[in-house]
């Protein structure tokens, strides 16, 4: 076991993440092990269907946010999950996949999409993403 723990990754309390197939680049994380799911702010959330397959379009961040481009995705749905917010509120999210690069890793990460305009950072990394990967020394912020 502890040959394992000495492998992972040491990563900070927040981090950089890039998700270069969105060409978003050095999007502030919050790195928090109490949620299981990592969640994207976005917002104009609309799920439609095409072709018989179930997609969603959405706005990255919001117009406050300084790397905000007005620019207009759609996606497949990869599923739908219930998902419990910070405010103890549970609440139906529609999850996506994607690529993403946090601390120098290629990873494949499921995003649920949500509102965070209230939030400090408009991306939150679950522990789903991170167990067996990655341990978070909460001292240091983007190692």
């Amino acid at each position: 076991m502890d040959d394992k723990k000495n492998s992972l990754q040491v990563i900070g309390r927040t981090e950089l993440v890039d998700i270069p197939s969105w060409d978003l680049y050095e999007l502030n994380a919050k790195i928090d092990t109490g949620a299981y799911t990592s969640s994207l702010h976005c917002h104009h959330i609309e799920p439609f269907e095409k072709s018989d397959s179930q997609m969603v379009r959405f706005n990255l961040l919001d117009p406050s946010h300084e790397i905000y481009n007005d620019k207009l995705f759609e996606l497949p749905v990869y599923k739908t999950k219930n998902v419990k917010s910070s405010n103890g509120q549970t609440e139906e999210r529609i999850i996506v996949r994607t690529d993403i690069i946090l601390a120098g890793q290629k990873l494949r990460a499921e995003l649920s999409l949500t509102d965070r305009s209230e939030m400090r950072y408009p991306l939150l990394i679950g522990r789903k993403l991170l167990k067996g990967r990655f341990l978070v020394d909460v001292r240091h912020k983007s190692l």
